[in-house]
């Protein structure tokens, strides 16, 4: 039985022993996230577009396999050490056309599969009408994907966009090693800058008993002591809550501080959470903590809400 580690305990734990970062593996990143989705659809009012998710996972794992990486130059990852700047950043970096081609294929295997509803392949073949005859169009949607702002008609398609972005960060980053990587900016991914969704105490292994914060874009993940806020960076004011009733070890983390929350999902309740894919499933927790009156501080990749006026 893995042992929670009590806050006090952990502050004067050797923190130089506790891994920093846990690098995405290739094999099983969005496998894994499309397993879960459909274990998680079963007992979803929203269980057609968490099915949706799943398919949508299950191609961009079968993309990942195939895709090559464009290569980081060691001056990149050198300055960026030194600086404690994230060397493939979100809202900073170059994209390679590749990641259209990549997003090409997502549309295709997903408005091609028998269980895709009619609405969604429609989404999903007039987002291929645009990245073929207006690429440009594509490329600015992306810019403000990274940047965590959507508007008005590109919500429908932004998953979509989103997923490739993911298949491309995710690729770059399970190439790269923990010592490679700065410490980075507080509550942001050392590896490109991105807010985290979630957060997860782990199970198994040197991460047992520890909480790390997930990056929804490069699919990272970075240490954080627990009972702190991961927005503002207090150990004061933190309660958590949680749905009466509920899936165990699904609690959302609520600063008084800066009144925002993040939601944190604990493995020793169940070992199969996946920080994506849980977060999207516990929708209902998001509107108990609006109606409480805190702020999400980022959203969800696989979920897009308009930011405009």
């Amino acid at each position: 039985m893995p042992r929670i580690l009590p806050r006090g305990e952990i502050e004067n734990l050797d923190h130089t022993r506790i891994p920093r970062l846990r690098i995405p593996e290739r094999a099983g990143v969005f496998s894994d996230r499309a397993a879960r989705l459909r274990s998680l659809a079963d007992a979803s009012t929203i269980e057609g577009y968490l099915r949706l998710m799943a398919r949508l996972a299950e191609a961009q794992q079968r993309a990942l396999k195939s895709f090559e990486a464009p290569a980081i130059d060691d001056d990149v990852l050198a300055q960026a050490r030194r600086h404690e700047m994230p060397p493939l950043p979100a809202t900073g970096l170059a994209r390679d056309p590749a990641w259209r081609a990549l997003l090409a294929r997502l549309l295709d295997e997903v408005a091609g599969d028998a269980g895709t509803p009619a609405q969604a392949v429609a989404a999903c073949n007039a987002l291929a009408h645009t990245l073929d005859t207006a690429p440009e169009r594509v490329e600015q949607m992306a810019d403000a994907l990274l940047a965590g702002r959507v508007e008005g008609a590109d919500v429908a398609p932004a998953p979509f966009v989103m997923a490739a972005l993911q298949v491309y960060w995710t690729a770059m980053a399970s190439g790269l090693r923990e010592s490679q990587l700065p410490v980075g900016a507080f509550g942001l991914c050392p590896t490109c800058g991105t807010p985290p969704v979630a957060s997860v105490v782990r199970i198994g292994g040197a991460h047992d008993g520890y909480r790390y914060l997930c990056c929804p874009l490069c699919s990272c993940e970075w240490h954080l002591e627990r009972v702190k806020c991961s927005h503002c960076a207090t150990t004061k004011g933190i309660a958590y809550h949680y749905i009466e009733g509920g899936r165990d070890g699904v609690k959302a983390e609520a600063c008084d501080g800066c009144r925002s929350y993040r939601k944190i999902f604990y493995q020793d309740k169940d070992p199969f959470m996946e920080p994506v894919a849980d977060d999207l499933g516990s929708l209902a927790l998001d509107m108990l903590m609006g109606e409480e009156g805190y702020a999400r501080r980022s959203g969800s990749p696989l979920l897009w809400q308009d930011t405009g006026d």
